[in-house]
């Protein structure tokens, strides 16, 4: 008797364990997703004076492996995401202006129209989309155009932080050998 339950709690535990799903988890993008906060490291030291983040942007970071990107992976004239993947969005945790223009607090896609000289940076309501595919202008809530800045070593994978002027948090964005700036004028 006792050969004959053992022999039925084998059987059911081999069942049991091929009946389970095996999650198959997928592998590591090659373009990894990044987080930059604006004031820089407001949440990594929140329990301290520094002030609470008041832009955050979370982005996808392709890298230029040898490729030329800007006027080639990056068509000029055409939207980008800004970066790979899904959209990059941008979280204002209170109200900001660009470009002359109030911008309440909340969360928005960062889209780009790079161009040689310049870039027309577009800040959009539509969020979760893939690419710039189903971008669509009439959900755009303000666009800038800024210059380019060449810079003489490659920035290897695409890279957003901040600087600061006063009250202005310049958005920095760079790849390859192009920066462009984003001034934003936080309330």
């Amino acid at each position: 008797m006792k050969k004959l339950s053992l022999l039925a709690v084998t059987l059911f535990a081999a069942f049991t364990v091929q009946a389970q799903d095996v999650v198959k988890f997928a592998p590591l993008d090659a373009s990894p997703v990044d987080i930059s906060y604006f004031p820089n490291k407001a949440v990594k030291f929140k329990k301290t004076d520094n002030p609470n983040p008041v832009v955050k942007v979370i982005y996808a970071r392709p890298s230029v492996k040898g490729r030329t990107i800007f006027g080639d992976i990056v068509k000029f004239g055409e939207v980008w995401r800004v970066g790979a993947n899904e959209n990059t969005e941008v979280k204002f945790y209170k109200a900001v202006t660009i470009g002359g223009k109030n911008i309440p607090a909340g969360t928005y896609s960062l889209f780009a129209i790079p161009e040689k000289d310049k870039w027309t940076i577009i800040i959009n309501k539509e969020l979760d989309l893939w690419g710039g595919y189903a971008y669509d202008q009439s959900k755009d809530v303000v666009r800038v155009s800024v210059p380019v800045k060449p810079v003489s070593d490659v920035i290897e994978a695409l890279s957003i932080a901040f600087t600061t002027q006063g009250s202005v948090a310049n958005l920095v964005i760079g790849w390859d050998k192009t920066t462009v700036e984003l001034p934003i004028t936080v309330k």
